[in-house]
C-alpha cells in the first residue's frame, strides 16, 4: 500500500503529558490511519485501513491489550 503522507497532521495523545516517547496519529484520506514514532518524525509510519483502526481502537477499550 502507498499511501501520501506530506500532508498528513500528526498529533499526540492529550494523554501523552508532553512526553517525548509517544507515538502520533494522523486521520488519512479514505479513512486510513497512520502512526509513526514522536522521536522520529521521517522515519517510517505504518498504516491502518479504517477497520484495521477500528479492531485496534476497540481491542485497547477493552483491555484486550493490558498486562495480566
Amino acid at each position: 500500500m502507498n499511501v501520501d503522507l506530506s500532508t498528513a497532521k500528526w498529533f499526540k495523545s492529550t494523554r501523552s503529558a508532553g512526553g517525548s516517547e509517544c507515538v502520533e496519529i494522523a486521520f488519512l484520506d479514505g479513512g486510513m490511519v497512520g502512526v509513526r514514532d514522536s522521536k522520529n518524525p521521517t522515519g517510517p509510519a505504518l498504516v491502518f485501513t479504517p477497520t484495521e483502526w477500528d479492531a485496534f481502537a476497540t481491542g485497547v477499550a477493552e483491555g484486550e491489550f493490558d498486562r495480566p
